[in-house]
């Protein structure tokens, strides 16, 4: 598959993950960039061991991981700390936009159990193909499952309250 076409059929749903764990627009756009850059100059490397599609989602979540431990990242948080909560309006349209219980729930838990509710449940992967994808026991997976869903049940509930 050419880089083109491999950029038409993934980028959206790349940039959805992506986003999943930066939580931020412009951050998730360089993340998709980046991974495609990378395929583009090691595309050679790319041996079939795994669908295209599986093989690019690993190098976005562990981009994605990158950008958060970046120094750029902790300088954007600190700043924001800093600032207080002054937002611009991008800002301000993707807070509109994540205003879903659920996405903002979700989004509102660490990175760990976001990814592992993400995997099972947005993109229908099986406990043991999520193991193979993030390189965990299918045990570790099914605790991170089930930690994520009691950190997320109290969160739903809250909002279905704060509804009546």
């Amino acid at each position: 598959m050419d880089i083109e076409q491999c950029i038409n059929t993934y980028s959206d749903y790349l940039y959805r993950i992506a986003f999943i764990y930066t939580k931020d627009r412009s951050a998730a756009e360089e993340v998709v960039q980046d991974v495609f850059f990378n395929y583009y100059r090691k595309a050679h490397q790319f041996q079939g061991d795994a669908t295209l599609k599986t093989y690019l989602v690993k190098m976005t979540i562990n981009r994605s991981y990158d950008y958060l431990r970046s120094w750029k990242n902790k300088k954007h948080i600190f700043l924001e700390i800093i600032q207080g909560t002054s937002k611009g309006t991008e800002q301000i349209y993707v807070e509109q936009e994540l205003r879903g219980e659920v996405t903002a729930a979700v989004l509102a838990l660490p990175v760990k159990d976001r990814e592992v509710l993400l995997l099972y449940y947005y993109e229908e992967l099986t406990v043991t193909e999520i193991a193979v994808l993030l390189e965990l026991a299918a045990s570790t997976v099914k605790s991170r499952l089930q930690r994520a869903r009691k950190k997320l049940k109290p969160k739903l509930q809250m909002e279905v309250m704060a509804d009546e």
